[in-house]
């Protein structure tokens, strides 16, 4: 017949031993002398057999109770050992980390943080999937998140690294054939979105847009843009080097037309692992996405240049 005997009581049953009574165990442990006798009694009883021996000045271990030490010894440093590992992996960024940004995010921003992080922490590795979908963080196995715009999911835990910034663009040859459009009448204007229907916020106002042209890539609509199709909202990351050499230029205004708040998103804050946390503060520093156009560069015709953050 199997017996079943509480870890616990092992390791009690070697701090017993180890410290050389009951006093200094229960001392060390936080407990009452008289619940250490207890347990130790509990455990003698269900194994069946006398570990220790008890004098009002000693105690010893019986034969089988020095076997049993030594195995509850050894049990007790693995425990301790695996604690260890444990605690280092939380102070120290190691194994694989799963990150899932946009399309575009990823293309422009990400390959230099990954080696900048992966230099700094040579014992990570990173599994980077770029989709311009949701991802289900916990159900796909997902460490962390970069999330452009709204978020949807309240049980995530979101750190904003920003606000990118979205311009209307048109290319000359749409603007020389049809005029600066009214803000007002945009929606009778040809343009270019990524759904059926949208609302731009230009001027501070909402306004409703129906495309000529939908599209679920942002780089293709800035390419749609440049041929002349109609006017395109983009971020700045996707239109600068066009804006810079001339192949598209602002409509209505310098400023921004909008503003996405940018995020990284992961399932807890609690017992945050460090290669997540170091993975967030690097991107965090990544200022690139939040920079506005360079207009004075852009009137020069200079090629708008990302600039990064210097590190302390």
């Amino acid at each position: 017949m199997t017996i079943t005997v509480p870890p616990s009581d092992m390791l009690l049953f070697a701090a017993v031993v180890r410290e050389g009574g009951f006093t200094r165990a229960a001392k060390q442990l936080g407990l009452t002398k008289q619940t250490v006798s207890e347990r130790i009694a509990r455990l003698e009883e269900r194994l069946g057999v006398r570990l220790l021996e008890r004098t009002t000045r000693r105690l010893r271990t019986t034969d089988v109770g020095a076997m049993y030490f030594e195995r509850c010894s050894q049990i007790a440093a693995q425990i301790d050992e695996a604690n260890s590992a444990v605690q280092q992996r939380l102070a120290e960024p190691t194994g694989l980390l799963r990150v899932t940004a946009p399309v575009l995010y990823g293309h422009h921003f990400l390959a230099p943080v990954i080696a900048d992080y992966m230099g700094r922490y040579p014992k990570t590795r990173v599994e980077l999937i770029l989709a311009d979908r949701r991802v289900n963080l916990i159900e796909e196995g997902f460490d962390l998140a970069i999330r452009i715009g709204q978020l949807d999911d309240s049980s995530l835990t979101a750190r904003k690294l920003g606000e990118g910034h979205l311009y209307c663009v048109a290319s000359p040859a749409f603007l020389k054939q049809h005029g600066l459009p009214d803000v007002g009448s945009l929606r009778s204007t040809r343009c270019i979105g990524t759904r059926p229907f949208e609302t731009w916020t230009i001027g501070g106002a909402p306004r409703k847009i129906e495309p000529v042209l939908v599209v679920n890539d942002l780089q293709l609509a800035c390419d749609a843009a440049i041929a002349g199709i109609g006017i395109a909202l983009l971020p700045s990351l996707v239109c600068q080097e066009a804006l810079a050499t001339g192949r598209l230029r602002l409509v209505f205004e310098p400023e921004p037309a909008m503003m996405r708040p940018v995020y990284a998103v992961y399932p807890s804050r609690q017992h945050l692992p460090a290669k997540v946390r170091a993975f967030v503060d690097a991107v965090a520093a990544l200022v690139e996405p939040m920079l506005p156009l360079d207009v004075s560069m852009k009137n020069a015709g200079a090629t708008a240049r990302p600039r990064r953050r210097s590190r302390a």
